[in-house]
């Protein structure tokens, strides 16, 4: 299963946004990678290319998405009626790791992706271990029973306060149902997803 996995810290300095998560050390270095920062390129402008490039690294770090599947996506985006750049986002919100980290079931995109490869989690009462699956409305997430004391899922459940309106979650039973497809208002992700929309249709 391809993914990211070099340094958190570096690539979200690079973003200016903990995209991975609470970072301490984001905290304490909130500028730029590098001897020193942005100092030495403040003075160069940033070109529109250089724009689109960098929100489109941005949505596939965030997602934890490789290049490949996430071309994909936008082709499934673009082929679809509607404004392509919120339906590409709205894509990636349906996928099952990042249903699962929205649920509340994982504190982080990264362990959400664990915990579907390692089978801890059923889609209408199948275990379904591939990260990437796309949910759609009426579809069923829940915590396999025998594994619902695990206590990396009992700790994130209990530190968990976001709802989103797309999502119903039920704590006693540890199961959620996706409701609808999320509307990009309702995503909280600042990615500016029409510079992909650029980029791609270049």
């Amino acid at each position: 299963m391809a993914r990211y996995t070099g340094p958190k810290t570096r690539i979200a300095r690079k973003f200016k946004e903990p995209i991975f998560g609470p970072d301490k050390w984001m905290e304490r270095k909130p500028h730029a990678p590098g001897q020193h920062g942005l100092t030495a390129r403040r003075r160069k402008k940033e070109s529109e290319y250089k724009l689109q490039l960098t929100e489109k690294q941005k949505a596939k770090y965030t997602y934890g998405i490789l290049e490949r599947q996430f071309r994909k996506m936008f082709v499934t985006a673009a082929s679809k009626k509607g404004v392509t750049g919120a339906i590409l986002i709205s894509l990636c919100e349906a996928r099952l790791d990042n249903t699962v980290f929205r649920l509340g079931i994982a504190p982080t995109r990264r362990a959400a992706r664990q915990l579907v490869g390692h089978g801890h989690i059923t889609v209408n009462k199948n275990v379904v271990n591939i990260a990437s699956y796309t949910l759609r409305p009426g579809d069923e997430v829940a915590v396999r029973e025998r594994s619902r004391s695990l206590e990396a899922i009992t700790s994130s459940l209990s530190t968990h306060t976001n709802r989103f309106d797309w999502l119903d979650f039920n704590p006693a039973t540890m199961t959620g149902k996706m409701i609808a497809m999320p509307e990009r208002a309702q995503i909280p992700e600042n990615i500016r997803e029409q510079l992909i929309v650029e980029l791609y249709s270049k």
